[in-house]
């Protein structure tokens, strides 16, 4: 089996296995207990807080953990908007491509009354920092904008938008699931307020991640119960996931330089050869994007059947999010990059890590081009297209 879908989820490390294992086995008591079991457990917390806001640039006091990215960009989003209504600041400034944690959260807070703003993020899938400054209103109350994102893995200005929200005076979110462990990050030089973060995109555990919050900033908690998480998570922590997370992130963080270098290669030969199949585009900037990601559409076909015939030959690919997957409309990602609902509808996204093979490449290099033949070959729009009734798009 081929695995190309690394931004829907990671294989769990070595690494992050036997802390979990060892965990489980020796500190398995309740970090809320006050007796040697219970604190056992929470030096194993302690000790993982510490490690994470080592790899991101922050104190262990800023990390609050959650059950993963989508929980924690609710809260980050939820408790900046309870703050700026306090001081009744309610426009909220985000990207039309954010993930659907983000876009839903905010439509929640549009019908409880919020101005919610989505930037244009143009063909290469990005906004620029001046956007970002001209659209900042003296009632803004948050900017939430995505570090990298998942589906067409274009990398934005994080560092520069940050500056631009600590000179105006506005609070700075950002959804870095798809960049931690991949990309350096530092959220005291970038001036970012809030990040969210989950363990199963760097090879750590489902269902745990982190949302960093600067100090002094008041976190709202969504759960309601005890005093975990000094009161911004209710709920006995997950302590085997979250030892896993900080040795996944901790070896994501060593590695990143030599593994950047070997990913980026398969990348870009990867790029290289699907673009010569006839009508496909790359999906995003050529460069200026996630090392293991390959988003492209293919014109004529569509991307459901490109997959399942795909893992009929042992290759497993995606064609957007796995949160939509059970959707029939086309990705608003592609749809907010200018692509048309036909064009739309034929993506492949391959994600690929430092796991991944030239061999692996290659095999997939020789699978798609002939599937798209087939697939075109049995649509009456392509004959359309082919036979000059109906123009191309690509």
């Amino acid at each position: 089996m081929i695995y190309a879908d690394n931004a829907a989820t990671t294989k769990i490390s070595p690494a992050a296995r036997d802390a979990m294992y060892s965990c489980m086995e020796g500190s398995w008591g309740n970090p809320s207990s006050l007796h040697t079991a219970g604190q056992q457990a929470t030096e194993v917390l302690q000790d993982a807080r510490q490690r994470i806001a080592a790899c991101i640039g922050a104190s262990p006091e800023e990390i609050t953990f959650t059950s993963g990215g989508s929980e924690a960009d609710n809260q980050a989003i939820r408790s900046a908007a309870a703050l700026g209504a306090r001081c009744g600041k309610r426009h909220i400034l985000s990207t039309a491509f954010e993930h659907h944690a983000v876009l839903h959260t905010l439509k929640r807070l549009a019908d409880e009354g919020f101005d919610i703003e989505l930037l244009p993020v143009g063909q290469a899938g990005t906004v620029t920092a001046l956007q970002v400054a001209d659209a900042i209103r003296e009632d803004t109350a948050l900017v939430t904008i995505m570090y990298a994102n998942n589906e067409i893995g274009s990398i934005l200005p994080i560092s520069e938008i940050g500056h631009i929200c600590r000179q105006k005076g506005v609070l700075f979110h950002t959804d870095a699931v798809q960049a931690a462990g991949h990309l350096p990050i530092d959220v005291r030089a970038q001036d970012i307020d809030m990040l969210s973060l989950s363990a199963h995109k760097f090879h750590g555990p489902k269902g745990t991640g982190v949302l960093y919050v600067r100090k002094g900033i008041p976190l709202r908690s969504l759960i309601q119960g005890g005093a975990q998480e000094r009161g911004h998570r209710a709920g006995t922590e997950n302590v085997p996931a979250i030892a896993g997370m900080a040795a996944a992130l901790e070896e994501s963080c060593a590695h990143m330089v030599e593994n950047t270098v070997r990913v980026l290669a398969l990348r870009d030969r990867l790029i290289q050869g699907l673009s010569q199949i006839p009508h496909s585009a790359l999906n995003g900037d050529s460069l200026n994007r996630l090392p293991g990601n390959v988003s492209f559409c293919f014109e004529g076909i569509e991307g459901e059947s490109l997959l399942l015939l795909l893992d009929d030959q042992g290759i497993c690919a995606s064609s957007g999010s796995a949160c939509t997957s059970g959707s029939l409309d086309p990705s608003h990602v592609l749809l907010a990059i200018g692509r048309p609902h036909e064009i739309a509808h034929g993506s492949l996204r391959l994600t690929l890590d430092q796991d991944n093979t030239e061999a692996d490449v290659e095999a997939i290099l020789r699978a798609v081009p002939g599937i798209v033949s087939r697939l075109r070959n049995m649509s009456p729009l392509w004959k359309d297209k082919t036979d000059g009734t109906k123009s191309f798009i690509l």
